[in-house]
């Protein structure tokens, strides 16, 4: 293995107890769906033995430079909505474990360039995959007030969604909207003073989720999981905000995102998979005291029924 070259990337979190979470076996075969940095990756192969198999997802070059030599890890280059589609290309049928780390790497919000921040003055691009898709700017500049207006209410969570979205387009009717500082020069106004960043970091997780299809991925992803964890594999998963924790916790319950309770003939939940604990783990006080991203993490972990 080469030595931790993540620098750059943020401290993985939870890490001890998330790969705790995928109870590692001999043999076993592990996916690790956010490779950022590769702490994470790097923790499930300390741990692996000589005959198991780790497979890592994501879709940003820039994680390239993190890849790890060894020969029992092969590195994904692709979104992890394609969970399934790639375990068949490599000829798994099931695996035994899968940690998925949800939050925006520090390197994101860092680089000036991507469009992540508002502390930088830069384009508001905002893909995961540089080389794919709209462009957060383009969904500015492109779409109707009612679509803003349910994207900034639905991924954001703010209740002047509608005012936002208003004033977004009576802005790009005479300058279009192309850099974060043309973004908060336009929405700033319409957020108090004591909230001021607060709002602003979820007019910006709404375009981040919009931008890089989030939640249909992460559907996608845990429905696939489901599916190709081995009886007795494990699902690790943090989250960061509520609407990827609802969607975490319901497929932990149910065995399915939308949170549907299916009972056999008897009356009984027939889920496929159950949670091993019934409250989430969170960052202890040091962790979150050295590591501020690591507030509002929460970690759930669930067991394929044998």
């Amino acid at each position: 293995m080469t030595e931790e070259k993540g620098n750059e990337y943020h401290k993985p979190v939870l890490l001890t107890e998330s790969v705790d979470g995928l109870d590692i076996r001999p043999g076993g075969i592990y996916v690790d769906v956010t490779f950022g940095g590769g702490g994470h990756s790097r923790e499930i192969l300390s741990r692996m033995d000589p005959t198991a198999h780790l497979y890592s997802f994501d879709q940003d070059a820039d994680a390239e430079r993190n890849i790890v030599d060894d020969d029992r890890f092969t590195f994904v280059r692709s979104n992890f909505r394609y969970l399934k589609n790639w375990m068949r290309y490599y000829g798994v049928d099931h695996i035994d474990g899968l940690l998925a780390d949800l939050g925006v790497s520090s390197h994101h919000f860092d680089d000036e360039t991507r469009g992540f921040s508002f502390r930088f003055d830069a384009p508001i691009d905002m893909r995961m995959n540089k080389r794919a898709g709209k462009t957060a700017a383009d969904i500015l500049n492109d779409y109707d007030e009612g679509r803003l207006s349910d994207l900034f209410f639905i991924y954001g969570e703010l209740k002047n969604s509608r005012r936002l979205a208003a004033a977004i387009v009576k802005a790009r009717a005479e300058k279009a909207i192309r850099t974060t500082s043309d973004l908060i020069a336009v929405t700033e106004p319409f957020m108090p003073k004591e909230r001021q960043k607060k709002d602003m970091a979820k007019v910006f997780q709404a375009l981040r989720i919009e931008v890089n299809r989030e939640m249909e991925a992460l559907k996608e992803m845990l429905t696939a999981a489901v599916e190709l964890l081995a009886p007795g594999g494990r699902l690790s998963v943090i989250t960061y905000h509520s609407l990827e924790d609802r969607m975490v916790k319901n497929v932990m319950k149910t065995g399915n995102v939308e949170g549907r309770v299916e009972k056999d003939f008897f009356g009984r939940s027939s889920a496929a998979i159950r949670q091993t604990q019934g409250k989430p783990v969170v960052p202890s006080a040091e962790e979150q005291q050295d590591n501020p991203r690591s507030r509002s993490a929460k970690l759930r972990v669930a067991v394929k029924m044998e």
